[in-house]
Formats: C-alpha cells, structure tokens, sequence
C-alpha cells in the first residue's frame, strides 16, 4: 500500500491539519498497529463539514476518538482517518437544562461537568475510556447505564457535510449496538443529554470512588483498549474467560491480563497480529470449553501484513 499517496481533494479552502503516512499506533490505546494512508484533524465541526463536502465519495473514511477501542492491522489502513478528540471539543449547558457535548469530549470530562452543575446520573460515563462519539456509535455503558439512556437527541454530519439532528427513534439501539435504521453514512458530531437535578458533591464523590475501583480493577498501567468482548446473556464475559484458565495467556507481546481477564494489554512490543491472534485464540477456548459465543466489544479493520 502506498501511504504517501497524495490527497486527492482540494484543500485549500480547510483550515485543519492534513497528513499523509501515519503511524497509527500512536492514536488507539493499545499501542500497536500499522499505518494511516491520510489523516485529518478538523479545526472544528464547521471545517469537518467542509472537509467531507470536499471528500470523494469512494474515499474509505474512519473516525478516531482516543482510540480506546480500536485496532488497526499491521498492515494499515486505506482512506483517510479523522482524529476529532482535539476538534469537536464544545461542552454547555443549554437554556433547557440539557447537555450539549460534541463527539470529541472525552467520559470522564462530561462526567465532572454535570456534576459541576449539580446535574446527577452522569457519573458513569467516568468510567468509559472513549469520548462521545464512541459512546454514542456503541451505546456504550458501564455500571448498570448505557449512553443512550441519556440522549435526547444527536447532531451527526453526512459524507456530504450536511449537519443534521437525529433522535433514538432513527436508530436500532441495543447493548453494544447501533445503527441507523437508513443505512447512509452518518458521523456523530456531538449530541444533547439530559440528566437529573442531583447534588453536585455527592456526583463528584461518585466519580471519585468510580474511578478508585477502575484503578483497582484494571490493568490501567499497560495499553489496552477497555472491555475486549460483550457480556454474554447473563453472564460475564471476564468470568468465562478466567474459567477457562485463560488469565496471563499470551501470543508475543499481548498478554490476558492477571487483573481482569476481558482485558488483553499490550504488554511490550506487541502487533496488532499478537493482540488480534489472542482474541481469537481467547474466543475459541471459550467455545470449546463452555460453548458460549464471545463477540468482541473492540473493532478491528484494516490490511494484515503480506
């Protein structure tokens, strides 16, 4: 693949950052994996919209947040990747009351901003290592909420750079899972949620001790991208892992966690080939063992090496 292959739209008229050949690993939390053929990180949601206005339909197009739960294969990635963290950062309250959060604002940010306006069941988005835009593309949840709970409604902007709003009722919504029931490509640019009056030291103390019992429970210490596979109905993907005697389980650098076994970290000098090997070599002890099914939480794309 050629990674330094030119844009081949105009870009004039953009005022973000655009480069070629990026080392894609410095941009998912695992730490490991190939290379981006293009990047872009928009100045704001004004020139991302701009920018897919000027992008070519058949242009492969993937968004990044923090990257925490994303693998790109060694041998990189087609197409442009938008890194939006840093861009789609707007964070308010509204004159009604709600929340309105770009896709860029990471969980534990939006967390510490409702309770700093006295605003109460937001505290578990603390607990998610994404920011809106992923939370929103998986429904993503921890501790008993899922973010859809929460929504309102949601901006997204079209391959064309069209901003529209959306609410729950265009997608299917299930655990880990949504789609637009359109089928058209869609990126979430931000939405508005609503939470409870609460009380704000209480909501901070609840993040505190939220975060406390990640620390505890967690290989937060090693890259890894959170959660590796869905709860199965009923049951806890960690505990049919750690049934299986999988914990510590390693393919090169990747390792099974010893702290919690639906955790698989980087634990030195590992590919996306040793990470993405584990996980299936992981899924397939569970079926022969147990004859559950894990599906995984993590998105894995891109070309393996030839």
């Amino acid at each position: 693949m050629n990674m330094s292959e030119p844009a081949k739209f105009p870009t004039e008229n953009l005022r973000g950052i655009l480069r070629s050949d990026v080392d894609m690993s410095r941009h998912v939390s695992w730490r490991a994996g190939g290379r981006a053929q293009r990047m872009y990180q928009p100045a704001d949601l004004a020139d991302l919209a701009a920018f897919l206005h000027a992008l070519p339909e058949d242009e492969p197009l993937l968004a990044v947040g923090l990257g925490s739960n994303l693998l790109v294969r060694d041998g990189g990635l087609r197409g442009t990747v938008l890194l939006l963290h840093a861009a789609l950062d707007e964070l308010r309250i509204e004159v009604d009351g709600s929340i309105y959060a770009q896709a860029g604002v990471p969980g534990a940010k939006l967390a510490r901003f409702a309770a700093s306006h006295n605003l109460g069941g937001a505290e578990f988005f603390a607990g998610i290592p994404g920011t809106v835009g992923g939370m929103l593309a998986m429904n993503a949840g921890c501790y008993g909420s899922e973010t859809w709970d929460k929504v309102e409604r949601v901006q997204v902007v079209t391959r064309s750079g069209e901003l529209l709003e959306r609410t729950a009722q265009d997608y299917d919504i299930a655990y880990r899972h949504v789609a637009l029931h359109a089928g058209q490509q869609e990126l979430f640019a931000g939405a508005w949620l609503r939470f409870a009056a609460g009380d704000g030291a209480a909501s901070r103390e609840a993040i505190k001790m939220l975060l406390e019992k990640r620390i505890s429970s967690q290989p937060l210490q090693l890259p890894n991208a959170g959660s590796v596979f869905r709860n199965p109905p009923g049951d806890h993907a960690a505990r049919l892992i750690e049934s299986c005697g999988l914990k510590g389980r390693g393919v090169g650098g990747a390792q099974v966690s010893e702290k919690h076994a639906n955790f698989i970290v980087n634990a030195g000098g590992a590919t996306a080939a040793d990470i993405e090997n584990l996980i299936n070599e992981v899924q397939a002890a569970v079926r022969q063992q147990t004859g559950i099914e894990l599906h995984r939480e993590v998105r894995i794309i891109g070309e393996n090496l030839v």
